[in-house]
Parts: C-alpha cells; sequence; structure tokens
C-alpha cells in the first residue's frame, strides 16, 4: 500500500467554501508523522488508487489540452461528464457499472457508492459529489507511471505536484478545489489528498476517489 493522504474536493462551478472539507472516510485518518509506511518519493498508484508522493525534483508534464488524451480516455471523460452535468447519480453510476469493475469510490467496505454519497454529503443528497467531479476533470491532469501496469491518466495534476512548488497561478486553481484550511494540512501532510480521478489507456475508469 502506498501511503499519504488528506483531505478534500472540484469544470463548471466556482464555489467558496466556508468549512475545512472532510473527505468521507479521512476524518480519522492519523497525521502523515504517524503513518506506519511512508512513501518513496517516486512511488506509484496501484489500481487501488492509493496517494503517493510526488516524485522530486522529477513532475510529470502538467496537460490541459484534451486532444492529448486518447480515444478511449476521452470517451470516458466525456461520458462521465454528461452524467455529472445531468443532475442524477444514478446516470453516474451507469457509467461506473459499464467498467469491467466498479471504480473506487471509497477505500472503506461501502459497496453502494450513490448510498456513499448521500451518507457523505446529506444536504445536497450526494449532489455535490457530482460538482466536485467536474471541477477535478475542469483541472489540468498528468499522464503517470507510463509502460507499467499502473499508467493512468490522472486529474488534477495536483495529485502529482510537490505542492510547495505550485506557482501563485497553479494555487488559484488548487483553491477552485480546496479550501486554505485543507492546503495546509495537505503541507503538513506532504501531498495532495482530495479527491482524484484516474483512467487507463484503454478508457476503463479505475477510481474516483479521497483519502487513503
Amino acid at each position: 500500500m502506498l501511503a499519504l493522504t488528506l483531505g478534500g474536493s472540484v469544470v463548471a462551478q466556482n464555489r467558496v467554501r466556508t468549512e475545512t472539507i472532510r473527505p468521507p472516510g479521512v476524518a480519522n485518518n492519523p497525521p502523515a508523522s504517524k503513518l506506519a509506511v511512508p512513501v518513496a518519493p517516486g512511488g506509484k498508484f496501484k489500481a487501488d488508487a492509493h496517494v503517493v508522493a510526488p516524485a522530486q525534483p522529477a513532475t510529470p508534464a502538467i496537460l490541459t489540452d484534451l486532444l492529448r488524451l486518447p480515444g478511449p480516455v476521452a470517451r470516458t471523460r466525456e461520458r462521465i461528464v454528461a452524467a455529472a452535468r445531468s443532475g442524477d447519480l444514478q446516470m453516474l453510476l451507469g457509467v461506473m457499472q459499464a467498467n469491467p469493475a466498479l471504480p473506487v469510490f471509497s477505500f472503506s467496505e461501502d459497496k453502494d457508492p450513490i448510498a456513499f454519497w448521500k451518507a457523505n454529503y446529506p444536504d445536497s443528497e450526494g449532489v455535490e459529489v457530482l460538482s466536485i467531479l467536474l471541477t477535478i476533470l475542469d483541472a489540468g491532469f498528468v499522464h503517470v507511471d507510463q509502460g507499467t501496469a499502473q499508467e493512468i491518466y490522472l486529474w488534477p495534476y495536483f495529485a502529482r505536484m510537490p505542492l510547495k512548488s505550485l506557482t501563485p497561478e497553479q494555487k488559484v486553481g488548487l483553491f477552485r478545489i480546496i479550501t486554505g484550511a485543507d492546503y495546509k494540512d495537505m503541507m503538513d501532510f506532504g501531498a495532495y489528498s482530495f479527491y482524484r480521478l484516474g483512467i487507463a489507456p484503454d478508457g476503463t475508469w479505475h477510481f474516483f476517489v479521497s483519502g487513503d
């Protein structure tokens, strides 16, 4: 298992959050200093979507041009975006179920994504997660672990960037997703750990998850 995680949230909306985001299944995580297995720089994502430490000094190229996506990846992303924009959790579940296996949506024992989202976002009946999903997919992305079994297109690119190296402009993009309090926690923790989404080169949607 790869260790490193914390807090977090995401084309469409610019919302001002007034509370610190506590992502599902992460509220009781120990601080980074107490994690049992530290993640070495350059560690790789596994299919289970756990957080890895950004490689330093090397970091993957940040991509924003969707034309750089392989056809299968672009089509999967389009289906996800259409489902999220619909406001219908059931439609998003349908996209998830089109995969060979259900994408990772929680690191707990939860089996039902809709029930999970509704439980964690009760004020919106779970719909808030669709906004988070769109915001994530509106951010830049990276193509990581190329040539390995874990090769993936990953949103947002912050998941593989050392947060201390972000430019002021990049920080603005980050704060569309998380709060200042979350940022402080992540800086202490050592990595971005809010929602991230991964699609393999063959178009398989592997995860949309927060925490570790």
